[in-house]
């Protein structure tokens, strides 16, 4: 592991793969709110070895870790990150498998791509997933849904690393998972690095293209995309959805800093284009105030908040 020349402070090459680990790198480019601070350290593994490799540098250094996909469902501390942030995004492979329907995807791939390449081989199972903004390992930590269906519905299993690299599979059953959750999430020793899905091959692809698009189109119709966001804010309590409670509660567009509860879908909060995480914090918080005044009900939010806050 060697300085690379010239870089100030020095970047880390590592030995094996010769993968950069560069210091102080901000987030809030990777994250779907483009708010963030800075990681410490910062790497982008392409495959398996280099992701070990990395992990195994980072458990040698005795850094905390952090894996970072799509950056969607994620609030990213202004003060940054401590220890390596682990960005996936770049590590995507899939493999599909006609015999047994199963398909093996890396954790960095995107889910609306995975949804794509399923629909136009006529493979039925992830026409739900085609408006997650986020990837596949961020899928199977906090089994992403939509429409009724989730990840829980057609995972067969994950391959997970440790911080030493070190790889192990789970069954579903071992993932014991639950609304939006799962046994990985705030898991600091377990790393998706891969998941296998089980789906049904054979249908027409235009059949499956279409309920994709419809997919698709109802996504975009219903939900805000033209500022940035992290999806949905807050669990849907039962009966009621989160978005109802909130709209109920008159906070569409209110706003605290740069943030603001979308007019379009009130269960969503978005950066109108100077927002810090501390002003989306502040406003979940207020969400959460006013919805618990009105209807004595707390929401739990759905988003992941890492890093330090000042005050929280």
């Amino acid at each position: 592991m060697q300085p690379v020349l010239g870089a100030e402070p020095p970047s880390i090459r590592l030995a094996d793969t010769g993968l950069i680990i560069r210091p102080q790198v901000s987030l809030t480019p990777y994250t779907s709110y483009r708010v963030g601070g800075p990681a410490e350290w910062f790497a982008t593994p392409r495959n398996q070895l280099e992701l070990e490799e990395t992990l195994a540098w980072a458990n040698d250094q005795g850094l905390p870790i952090t894996l970072l996909g799509a950056g969607s469902n994620l609030l990213v501390s202004d003060r940054g990150l401590p220890g390596l942030v682990l960005c996936t995004r770049y590590f995507r492979h899939s493999q599909f498998d006609a015999e047994t329907g199963r398909v093996t995807v890396a954790a960095g791939e995107p889910l609306p791509k995975l949804a794509w390449q399923a629909a136009e081989r006529g493979w039925q199972g992830l026409e739900w997933a085609v408006g997650i903004p986020g990837t596949v390992g961020g899928a199977v930590v906090m089994n992403a849904g939509a429409h009724q269906s989730c990840t829980a519905d057609v995972l067969v299993n994950a391959q997970v690393l440790t911080p030493a690299g070190l790889a192990e599979t789970l069954m579903l059953n071992d993932l014991e998972y639950s609304y939006r959750t799962s046994s990985l999430q705030g898991n600091a020793n377990r790393f998706v690095a891969q998941a296998t899905f089980q789906l049904q091959p054979g249908a027409d692809p235009n059949l499956v293209i279409a309920n994709t698009r419809a997919h698709k189109e109802h996504r975009q119709k219903t939900q805000p995309y033209n500022l940035p966001s992290c999806g949905s804010v807050f669990r849907n309590p039962s009966p009621r959805t989160a978005g109802w409670l909130i709209e109920q509660t008159g906070l569409k567009g209110y706003q605290i800093g740069g943030a603001q509860v979308a007019h379009r879908h009130a269960n969503f909060i978005l950066n109108c284009g100077s927002a810090t995480a501390s002003d989306v914090l502040r406003l979940i918080h207020h969400v959460q105030e006013q919805v618990e005044q009105h209807w004595q009900l707390l929401l739990h939010p759905e988003v992941k908040v890492i890093g330090e806050f000042q005050g929280a």
